[in-house]
């Protein structure tokens, strides 16, 4: 008995461990079998961008890619409050100077005029615009479009105190009679005076002499004699004394405590198709080391790495762009526009004359001097560093010697740099490839004729219109012009070519090449801000050291 039931004692001890081992395998393989199911939740397919889809790429998830993180993430975008009507008022005449919308604003609930319909001040909203930046009067003998009003009280304007009126009429020599309602601020009637002149900003042997296509002209609006002691605050121009004016310019009149010396002024950039970032980045550059306080430009159309130096230049407070665009029924469609302007090259000329008119009247009481350039084109001094030392010790004297009087402008002689002559003589090891005028130092030997092709350091107190190369009217005594000499001064102009109208005097320019390394004195201070700025917007990328490897 004793036996058995030893027996049996230790079959159930056995029972008990068997039973032990198969639940805790049971639990070891219960674990595995968890670890491995898939918890991938499939969702009929909805669409293939379905944001919040739970199956992730296998190769794209990471610990945080739930849906509770998605659900909590919060897009970047803009919650500034809305612009209050002041703020927006304030907006609108940063990007339309020449619009009288502040002046508007404060006066739109009085009652402004000679009555409800003689000559009474316009809405905003009531104003005839053209392609955004230019207003219209349409008369019984011609169009007008308008594009900016200027208060010209130089001491030379034999006029008196005057508002010079810049646009352009389909006509030639129009006969039309107009009249200038001056609005004054307190006053609640316009004063009104007739146009005193249409001023042509071109000469007919140039071409596009004709009715029906839009010619630039500077129209002037003497202030009468009462009011010459005040400043109008906006303008409109009418065919007959009472109408109510469909246009209505605010009178630009910025008149610092004292000059500075130099600006340059550029007419409206047209490269949509062609990345000239890193030569304008060399351009500014040089011209901020030779003396420029500003560079105004204008903006048809440009490439985005383009837009991208001029806003960083901008923002640096060294430049200021002005978009523009053609006016009347001319094409504003990029690209087109660009074949238009090829193509019509007279209507490209007399179109450039708006930009450069209105940098003038812009600046002319905060300059001495205003230079017209292209972005390919330098007055390069030869022994000085700067245009300051070169007009006050160079031209100047000079010229005040030959006449006490200053001219009204001083030319400088065109001579190019043609971008094929350095492959015949190869690359500067020890400066950048892309600094382009720092490369190309071979130049034509000879310069193109005296008064051809010139740009000139315009004198703000005498120049009236200005064209391109020249003024074409001017204060005073009339259109003086100072040559500077070759030996003090030249324009370096860097072309791929010479213009059409020099083709055959290029090939002898070609012939006769000589190395000119007059720029080289710039080569340090010109290489680093350069390179500094190019690598502050991004051009290297982001290694800069990888980029030179690279290189």
């Amino acid at each position: 008995m004793v036996c058995c039931g030893a027996k049996k004692g230790g079959g159930r001890f056995i029972t008990k461990i068997l039973t032990f081992g198969l639940l805790w395998a049971l639990i070891i393989y219960t674990v595995f079998q968890f670890k491995n199911f898939n918890l991938d939740v499939q969702i009929p397919h909805l669409n293939s961008r379905l944001l919040l889809q739970k199956k992730l790429d296998p190769l794209t998830r990471h610990a945080d890619s739930t849906t509770e993180s998605i659900l909590d993430m919060e897009p970047y975008i803009d919650k500034s409050s809305p612009l209050t009507e002041d703020k927006m008022v304030e907006d609108i005449q940063n990007r339309a100077p020449n619009l009288p919308i502040v002046y508007w604003n404060k006066n739109k609930n009085k009652p402004m005029g000679f009555n409800n319909t003689c000559a009474r001040f316009p809405s905003m909203f009531e104003l005839e615009f053209n392609n955004l930046y230019w207003q219209t009067l349409r008369t019984s003998n011609g169009t007008f479009q308008l594009y900016g009003a200027y208060l010209d009280k130089r001491a030379n304007n034999r006029l008196g105190p005057t508002v010079r009126i810049l646009g352009m009429i389909d006509r030639i020599e129009p006969t039309v009679v107009t009249y200038c309602q001056f609005w004054f601020d307190g006053k609640k009637e316009p004063v009104i005076a007739k146009t005193f002149e249409y001023k042509y900003i071109w000469y007919k042997k140039w071409g596009n002499y004709k009715n029906g296509i839009y010619q630039p002209y500077l129209l002037a609006c003497v202030i009468p004699q009462k009011y010459r002691e005040k400043i109008p605050q906006s303008i409109s121009l009418v065919e007959k004394q009472c109408d109510n004016a469909t246009n209505n310019l605010r009178v630009i009149y910025e008149k610092p405590e004292k000059k500075k010396d130099f600006a340059v002024c550029v007419k409206g950039l047209d490269f949509l198709h062609e990345d000239l970032s890193v030569r304008l980045v060399e351009w500014i550059e040089l011209l901020n080391i030779l003396g420029a306080e500003k560079i105004y430009f204008y903006e048809l159309q440009v490439h985005p790495n383009i837009s991208k130096v001029l806003k960083y230049y901008e923002n640096e407070g060294k430049i200021q762009v002005t978009p523009i665009n053609l006016a009347g029924g001319q094409p504003n469609i990029p690209s087109f526009q660009h074949l238009y302007l090829t193509k019509k090259t007279n209507h490209k000329r007399q179109n450039e004359l708006i930009p450069y008119n209105d940098c003038l009247y812009k600046n002319m009481y905060k300059y001495r001097y205003i230079a017209l350039l292209d972005i390919d084109e330098v007055i390069m001094p030869i022994d000085g560093t700067s245009w300051k030392d070169l007009m006050e010790n160079k031209v100047l004297p000079k010229a005040l010697k030959i006449n006490k009087e200053e001219r009204a402008s001083y030319n400088v002689r065109n001579v190019y740099f043609l971008d094929d002559l350095i492959h015949n003589h190869g690359w500067f090891k020890e400066i950048p490839r892309y600094m382009h005028m720092l490369q190309h130092v071979y130049r034509t030997r000879n310069f193109t004729k005296p008064g051809q092709y010139v740009k000139c350091f315009h004198n703000t107190e005498k120049v009236l219109t200005l064209h391109n190369h020249f003024p074409l009217s001017c204060l005073g005594s009339g259109c003086t012009s100072y040559p500077i000499d070759t030996a003090d001064a030249q324009l370096h102009h860097y072309r791929a070519d010479c213009v059409k109208t020099l083709k055959k005097s290029c090939e002898e320019f070609r012939k006769t090449s000589v190395m000119d390394t007059t720029i080289w004195k710039f080569k340090e201070p010109l290489v680093e801000r350069v390179s500094k700025t190019l690598k502050n917007l991004g051009f290297f990328g982001p290694d800069l050291k990888e980029a030179d490897k690279k290189r």
